[in-house]
């Protein structure tokens, strides 16, 4: 009997035949040198695994590098490992708990007596390198559970002990090793050290040992790790951009808005900022007007009851501030659309009124921990521009397509370019039956396909009444914010009691449609803020135009020209203060309004202006009615 041969299939069809059993890195090789070097994991029928895997069937195998995201995710897990490493070099009495990867890198949390300094960070970083230039092989072992607890117990490594406890005691658990330094780990890893070339540590940080307030305290190294060095530096050039751009900072640069501890994760507006906010609502009011909605109000505070029927108090009960009056418990409202069922439940609809579309601009509040509170960007108390449609079954497509179109629209006219499409499919918290969930999915899908637009799916991360189509949006420094939604919903309206008389007398259960374009319209206007880092296009600037006099003389006619502009709708300010106007015009820049007016004797006589534009650019002089069509038509075509 001769050798038993496998068969591996390969990511462009073709087949190879081997004799089993071998490894990826044996597959690898065979198909060539290049591949072999470059090769830093595989996937065997779509599970990653490390380049040693053994494969002894007939499989599907695609060789893993790092011009794959698969390739970047192993990078920056095996350069959590190294950051273990090396703290464990430098620090031997420090103990090491968990290391995940997150989003463009990686942290690891550490137990150690004193707290890590940035000069450590510098060290650690610096023994990362060259443990890393050692090209140390990464080798997988496969142990028992209790093996392994006796192995972290003996070298004194408690936290490791205590989570390899955690796991059913039946099962075996993976360990790594390189060099000198044994950790646990699923993997898959690097085959070698030498294959992490760019990584950078980040920062510093508290946490929680499992996140457990009532746990000890451990130090957590944040870092970044890419596959190219030009990728690395792009990504933090764009940290240093963001910073410059964050909205908590321009906003109180700006004189925006501000918080404070009195009110934890809610906004103090101030007229500036309030004036940015009343033109996105109004914009938005716009846009209901435009497409066939009507503006409705429902109540902040709603019985607890209305909210056991949704499945909020089930499914959503510790994100809800209550109240209680009379013997009776209530909830804020954490989100529109109970009480916008409420409004269609009032009366009697026909198939004939259908779609029916509600817009309301809800104030909203969900008690997120004070720990994840960001800005503007993670409140407790938010307005959302809030929709929902109630249609039939064969209206869904129509009104997903519609409502593709107008999103794009608003979002073009707000400044945002690239739109990226998100499908959010049933979490494991839900309510209704998977046959609804299944028709809901596939309705999305079937509206986003005849939209022409391409889409991620994302398992598990729908709303717990229904599947969710997400709109991302880049800003101007690369960065993706999820924005708007359209969710269809088949449980919520049968919930609540919703019904319309069908075409044959008889009553069926209308289908919701919850949508919103910019979502919350505090985030949007952080997004807004940084997006334009604080210098907001003409028809969104708080100020638009500031008019400064180089002498008293100009008094008067600055005042007159401040009066024309504000009668045609344009947001003004003048500065009449016996200063140099060099001074003026500095300090009025630093607030990034769109235009300065500079007036002398010769604008005066004249009936003119000087205009800059803001970047200091001089755009001459100019008779006042000619300002006020450029500004005119800069604001009609939100440029």
């Amino acid at each position: 009997m001769g050798p038993k041969m496998i068969a591996v299939k390969l990511p462009d069809g073709s087949q190879r035949q081997f004799e089993a059993p071998l490894t990826v890195a044996q597959v690898a090789a065979s198909i060539g040198a290049g591949l072999a070097k470059a090769a830093l994991a595989g996937k065997v029928d779509g599970k990653l695994v490390d380049t040693s895997f053994l494969i002894e069937r007939d499989v599907e195998l695609a060789i893993v590098t790092d011009k794959d995201a698969d390739g970047l995710e192993v990078i920056r897990h095996s350069t959590a490992h190294l950051l273990a490493y090396a703290v464990k070099e430098l620090f031997p009495d420090a103990q090491v708990t968990i290391g995940p990867v997150i989003e463009n890198g990686f942290y690891y949390d550490f137990a150690y007596k004193r707290p890590f300094t940035p000069e450590d960070l510098l060290e650690i970083e610096k023994k990362m390198a060259e443990l890393a230039k050692k090209d140390e092989p990464v080798t997988r072992k496969v142990v028992a559970r209790d093996e392994a607890i006796a192995y972290f117990e003996s070298i004194g490594e408690a936290y490791k002990a205590e989570l390899i406890g955690s796991i059913p005691q039946d099962q075996e658990v993976s360990l790594y090793t390189e060099g000198k330094f044994t950790d646990l780990c699923r993997g898959p890893h690097v085959p070698s050290t030498g294959k992490l070339k760019v990584f950078k540590l980040m920062k510093l940080a508290g946490a929680y040992w499992r996140g457990d307030a009532k746990n000890e305290m451990l130090q957590r190294v944040y870092g970044t790790a890419w596959a190219k060095k030009d990728e690395q530096e792009a990504y933090l050039h764009m940290l240093e951009e963001a910073d410059k751009r964050d909205h908590r900072k321009l906003g109180r640069a700006l004189d925006l808005f501000h918080f404070q501890d009195e009110a934890p994760g809610l906004i103090f507006w101030h007229a500036k900022g309030w004036t940015i906010w009343q033109q996105v609502e109004q914009y938005m009011r716009r846009v209901y007007n435009d497409n066939g909605y009507q503006e409705v109000k429902a109540p902040q505070i709603l019985d607890r009851s209305l909210w056991e029927k949704t499945g909020h108090w089930e499914n959503y009960r510790e994100s809800m501030f209550t109240t209680e009056s009379e013997n009776r418990s209530y909830a804020l409202k954490p989100m529109n659309c109970p009480g916008h069922i409420q409004i269609f439940n009032s009366s009697l609809h026909s198939y004939r009124d259908l779609p029916l579309r509600f817009g309301e601009f809800g104030q909203c509040h969900r008690n997120e921990p004070s720990g994840a509170l960001h800005g503007m960007m993670r409140v407790r108390g938010f307005t959302q521009d809030d929709g929902h449609i109630f249609c039939t079954e064969e209206q869904v497509q129509d009104e997903v397509a519609a409502f593709d179109k107008l999103v794009r629209q608003v979002y073009l006219d707000f400044g945002f370019t690239e739109v990226a499409v998100k499908l959010a499919l049933r979490p494991d918290k839900r309510v209704g039956e998977d046959d609804v969930w299944d028709k809901a999915e596939n309705s999305l899908r079937e509206a986003i396909r005849a939209s022409g637009a391409e889409w991620e799916e994302l398992p598990g991360e729908g709303a717990f009444y229904g599947p969710k189509i997400e709109y991302h949006l880049k800003d101007s420094i690369g960065r993706s914010w999820q924005c708007g939604t359209m969710q269809v919903d088949f449980s919520m309206p049968g919930r609540l009691g919703s019904e319309y008389v069908t075409e044959d007398n008889g009553r069926k259960v209308p289908v919701m449609l919850h949508r919103a374009i910019v979502g919350s319209l505090e985030r949007f206007i952080g997004m807004l803020i940084e997006n334009h880092a604080g210098a907001m296009p003409l028809w969104l600037a708080p100020v638009q135009v500031v008019v400064l006099n180089i002498s008293d003389a100009q008094s008067e006619y600055v005042q007159n020209v401040a009066q024309t502009l504000k009668k045609q709708g344009f947001r003004v300010e003048t500065d009449l203060r016996n200063e140099k106007i060099t001074y003026k015009i500095r300090q009025h820049s630093l607030q990034k309004p769109p235009y300065i007016l500079v007036v002398g004797d010769k604008e005066r006589d004249a009936n003119t202006v000087a205009v800059r534009a803001r970047g200091n650019v001089d755009l001459g002089v100019m008779p006042i009615d000619v300002l006020v069509e450029r500004l005119k038509n800069e604001v009609d075509t939100k440029a």
